[in-house]
């Protein structure tokens, strides 16, 4: 059997090894002619995932059993509308692959099924009378962006009209999301879908830059909330499984809670980017790459929660000043040692970096889990104290201000 792969990614890395696992041959596409998962690979093809030309040229010519990508949004709706018209098979029809990825389809969807969310409108061009119905703190964001690009809170009406530009320009549809901004904590849901059933993976707290947008830099599992916001979690979760017509599908959902009530941000059929499969799989002991694998070949994974305590977990995500990236230091000590139980380098050597915008700017990551709080705060703190990421010039670059407020946030 022959596979076509989309990105080279650190997910797309497990799940090449698990398809040649199974002896299928690997061609993988990615625009990154230097991407970390060209080396897993038994074919590599230098195109953009996004041009749905190219791929499905790249899938004929081949003569490809099946296209699959994980934890990748707009790359997944790629795989799912180019699946269907050559009659391959895929986890996800196209109708729903592009349905999901719509922030104002999932609007009307959520509102006809009772999911909670806050109040919003949709707009091609900013018109203040109708947003006049919404209150200040306002969050603007595109119909179709991904790792929060273009995700603004604003206070007045002046600052709505910069940012509705920007995050219309960033909008492959020219249409913006202007809806009321709701206070609380972030919690992040991973789910399976089982024959229809939404099933809790995991739930995590998501800490985000100060000043900078809605850029994630670390989750806190598990999640601190009440058993009562989980019951509405749950059936929430069941409230998107079954309005988009979900059967047997990963499913992300991001939500707002204040403790009493919860609001869905958005959701999205396909498990969290980065290393948040290998979470998933520490946690619940669940391999969603594997699952959607499985899924794509015809198989039906089953996931039954085991009744176990969970650990907790932190991943932090790194930051950088600004400078050009030489090498690491002090992640292979702190792995030996036991202080930390994994870490990724996300950015090569030489790599400019300093900016802060959205997911794809991190450049480096780390993992620990404990079985107690203090022994992970104590680790996290050791962590923080050794790592560096060291600049052409010698400077360490981590924003080690990020990492360094785990004790304010708790667990």
């Amino acid at each position: 059997m022959k596979a076509l792969v989309l990105c080279g990614g650190i997910p797309q890395i497990a799940l090449m090894e698990y398809l040649k696992s199974k002896e299928i041959t690997v061609i993988l596409a990615d625009m990154n002619e230097k991407v970390a998962g060209r080396k897993y690979c038994d074919i590599f093809y230098p195109v953009s995932v996004l041009d749905k030309d190219a791929v499905k040229a790249i899938a004929a010519k081949e003569n490809v059993d099946f296209l699959i990508t994980v934890c990748a949004d707009q790359v997944l709706e790629v795989v799912a509308q180019i699946s269907g018209e050559l009659g391959l098979p895929c986890y996800i029809d196209a109708a729903t692959a592009t349905n999901v990825s719509k922030k104002s389809y999932m609007k009307n969807i959520f509102i006809k099924n009772g999911v909670p969310t806050s109040k919003h409108i949709i707009l091609e061009e900013l018109d203040l009378e109708k947003t006049k119905e919404l209150e200040f703190p306002i969050i603007v964001k595109p119909v179709d962006s991904y790792s929060s690009r273009g995700v603004k809170k604003v206070l007045n009406n002046n600052e709505l009209k910069v940012a509705f530009e920007e995050a219309k320009n960033i909008s492959r549809e020219g249409r913006v999301v202007v809806e009321e901004f709701v206070e609380g904590e972030e919690v992040t849901v991973d789910v399976y879908v089982e024959n229809g059933v939404a099933k809790i993976l995991t739930t995590s707290n998501s800490d985000k830059v100060k000043g900078e947008g809605f850029v994630i830099h670390r989750t806190r599992n598990p999640a601190n909330i009440s058993e009562d916001i989980l019951e509405k979690i749950k059936d929430t979760a069941q409230r998107i499984a079954t309005g988009f017509g979900l059967k047997d599908s990963p499913m992300l959902i991001q939500l707002i809670t204040d403790g009493k009530q919860i609001s869905v941000i958005e959701f999205c059929a396909r498990t969290g980017g980065g290393i948040k499969f290998r979470l998933i799989k520490r946690v619940s002991g669940f391999d969603v790459v594997k699952a959607v694998a499985d899924l794509t070949l015809g198989e039906k994974p089953h996931y039954e929660d085991d009744g176990k305590a969970r650990p907790f977990i932190v991943n932090e995500f790194l930051y950088a000043k600004e400078g050009v990236i030489d090498h690491l230091e002090g992640f292979e000590e702190l792995l030996r040692e036991g202080i930390i139980n994994e870490y990724y380098q996300l950015k090569a050597k030489g790599t400019k970096v300093g900016s802060v915008k959205s997911s794809g700017d991190r450049i480096a990551c780390f993992t620990i889990q404990t079985d107690n709080i203090e022994t992970l705060k104590k680790n996290h703190a050791i962590a923080n104290g050794r790592i560096k990421v060291v600049g052409e010039n010698g400077q360490d670059l981590i924003r080690h201000d990020l990492v360094a407020n785990l004790s304010e946030k708790g667990i």
